[in-house]
C-alpha cells in the first residue's frame, strides 16, 4: 500500500488536494500524480510569497542589515546597467538610478538568463526557455538557472550570490559583485561573445605555464640557491688563533 504523509495547510487548494490525496491512500488505490504536484507546487509557492512579504528588520538585524546595504555602490550599479543593457541587445528599458530600482529590474529573473544566454554563440544558450511570469517561485527558478549557468561558465562559487540576496534585497551587494564577476570572466575569455568597454572590468590573470628540457632540469639540480646562502667575500683575514688576547685599538 502507497503511504504518503501531508502536511495540513490553510489554502482551500492545498486542502482539497490534501483530501484527494488522502482518500485515494485510504481506498487503497494510487492516487492521482497531478493532484500530488499541485500541492507540492502550491506548497512551495506559499513559502516563497511568505519569504518576499516578510517584515522589516529591527534592533541587530537592522544595524547588519545597513551595513551591507553601504557596501552596495551606484557607480558600479551604472556600469552594470550599461554592460547588460549592451549585451543582451534587446528591449531592455534603464532602470531608474538606486538600490531598489535596480533590485526590481532583476528580480524576475528574464534580465538575467537573457544576460547569461548572450555570452554563448547561438545556439548553445544553457537556458533553452525564458518565460516571463508574475509567479514567485518560477522567478527564483529563473534566478537559480543563471546562478547555475555561471558557475559552469567560470564564475567561482564563492562569488555567486544567494537567490533570496536578490529576491528579497537581503545583499544588493553581494548581486554586484556576481555580476562583475561575470563581466571579468566574459572580458577574459576573449572568444567575441563580450560586449562592452574592455576598462568595465578587471581581466582575470592568466596562467603562464612553462616547458623546461631534461637538461635544463639536470643543470638546475646542480646549482645552490641563494635562499641557502653563499660564502661569497668571506675571509679569514685579520683573525688570530685561539686564547691570543683581543686587540683594541
Amino acid at each position: 500500500m502507497l503511504r504518503l504523509v501531508l502536511h495540513s495547510s490553510r489554502c482551500p487548494v492545498l486542502t482539497a488536494c490534501d483530501s484527494r490525496v488522502g482518500l485515494a491512500t485510504r481506498n487503497g488505490t494510487k492516487p492521482d500524480h497531478t493532484y500530488i504536484e499541485n500541492f507540492h507546487s502550491l506548497g512551495r509557492a506559499r513559502t516563497l510569497e511568505a519569504m518576499a512579504n516578510r517584515g522589516p528588520s529591527y534592533g541587530l538585524s537592522r544595524e547588519v542589515q545597513e551595513k551591507i546595504d553601504q557596501k552596495y555602490t551606484l557607480d558600479l550599479e551604472a556600469r552594470l546597467v550599461d554592460w547588460i543593457i549592451l549585451q543582451v541587445e534587446g528591449d531592455i528599458e534603464r532602470p531608474e538610478s538606486g538600490r531598489l530600482n535596480f533590485q526590481s529590474w532583476l528580480k524576475d529573473g528574464t534580465i538575467l538568463c537573457r544576460l547569461i544566454n548572450s555570452l554563448y554563440p547561438p545556439g548553445q544558450e544553457p537556458i533553452k526557455k525564458i518565460q516571463e511570469t508574475k509567479m514567485v517561485f518560477k522567478q527564483m527558478e529563473k534566478i537559480s538557472q543563471f546562478l547555475q549557468s555561471a558557475e559552469a561558465y567560470g564564475v567561482n562559487s564563492g562569488d555567486l550570490f544567494q537567490t533570496v540576496d536578490l529576491w528579497e534585497g537581503k545583499d544588493m551587494a553581494a548581486v554586484q559583485g556576481t555580476l562583475s564577476a561575470l563581466g571579468s570572466m566574459a572580458l577574459t575569455k576573449d572568444d567575441g561573445q563580450y560586449r562592452g568597454e574592455p576598462d568595465w572590468f578587471h581581466r582575470k590573470a592568466q596562467g603562464n605555464r612553462r616547458e623546461f628540457s631534461e637538461e635544463q632540469l639536470r643543470q638546475g639540480r646542480s646549482l645552490i640557491g641563494m635562499q641557502m646562502g653563499g660564502n661569497t667575500g668571506a675571509s679569514q683575514s685579520g683573525m688570530r688563533g685561539y686564547g691570543m688576547p683581543r686587540q683594541i685599538m
